[in-house]
């Protein structure tokens, strides 16, 4: 019996983890943030009035049983010109978007072409923006602009504040065995889907088992200096201290060369000071999760046998 696993975030992390589990269930809902409003997404959703659809479509690649070349296709971005920048597969969804007059159902018509084995559902269909409030008192408004201030973050903030999540994610969330939050970016694509209070109150209300994944190096900007701690109590801050049963860790060595790149940029290795996430009432589940490739992410299939051995 495949068991029925909702997973929430965004940006690079949650297709990475989709890849993975995707050999495992083919019952699985990926719960994707909108609030992205930088690149290719911000200029179609400001130009266009549609939500940002880079991350839905990220998610609907990595769960799509398609060819090779269609996901090149669909992944390819304008080098040159006045669609510089974008990727063919953002301007078929605002396509499908404009045909079918409405947002969700083009998610689900192009999840049909895609063979996409589970579903892709945006965790909001209002137009959010997210702010973050610094240590310093300072504010910036803008998903794209928050890890360019490189100041510590004291709060993230969701507009509207009353953004509704669609009754399908709610649905998935309380018939789920199992819902996994994160990996991905702490504060602009992980916690903006815990903003959204009904939502976050349904996944405190479920009876699944609920994990949280640690990302493996800090992000300059957004994370600098954060323990595993550190973003397990940013995600409790910001939701609700039950939402979460285990907390996954890497514990794989980094190899030295990739070590030397990222610190360059400013990013170290999350240190995993699991002690105290004990003490929080709180499972820590130690892997080795690395992708051994030129980017330091989760390796899909390594964290996807982690998470099933919680799982079963």
């Amino acid at each position: 019996m495949e068991a029925n696993i909702v997973c929430i975030g965004g940006g690079t992390g949650l297709p990475n983890l989709l890849r993975g589990l995707k050999k495992y269930s083919s019952n699985i809902t990926a719960i994707v943030t909108v609030a992205d409003d930088g690149g290719s997404s911000g200029v179609i959703r400001d130009e266009l009035k549609i939500l940002p659809p880079g991350d839905i479509k990220n998610c609907l690649l990595a769960l799509a049983d398609t060819e090779p070349l269609m996901e090149k296709l669909f992944q390819y971005r304008f080098k040159s010109g006045s669609l510089k920048g974008h990727s063919f597969g953002n301007l078929y969804l605002a396509a499908m978007t404009g045909i079918l007059g409405d947002f969700e159902l083009a998610i689900k018509e192009s999840s049909k072409i895609l063979a996409v084995r589970g579903r892709v559902i945006p965790s909001t269909l209002a137009d959010i923006r997210i702010e973050a409030e610094y240590c310093d008192g300072s504010k910036v408004l803008g998903e794209s602009k928050i890890p360019g201030v490189n100041r510590k973050i004291k709060k993230i903030r969701l507009y509207p504040p009353d953004a509704e999540p669609l009754d399908e994610a709610l649905d998935a969330i309380s018939n789920a065995e199992v819902i996994i939050i994160g990996p991905g970016s702490l504060y602009t694509s992980i916690i903006p889907n815990l903003l959204i209070k009904p939502l976050t109150e349904c996944i405190s209300a479920s009876s699944a088992k609920k994990i949280f994944i640690v990302n493996i190096m800090t992000q300059p900007g957004e994370t600098s200096g954060y323990t595993a701690f550190d973003h397990v109590k940013a995600v409790v801050k910001h939701s609700n201290e039950d939402i979460i049963q285990y907390v996954v860790v890497n514990t794989e060595q980094i190899p030295k060369h990739l070590l030397d790149i990222y610190r360059a940029d400013g990013s170290t290795p999350v240190l995993c000071d699991n002690e105290k996430i004990k003490k929080m009432g709180y499972n820590v589940v130690e892997g080795h999760v690395i992708d051994p490739t030129n980017v330091l992410r989760h390796s899909p299939s390594k964290l996807a046998n982690v998470l099933m051995s919680i799982i079963e």
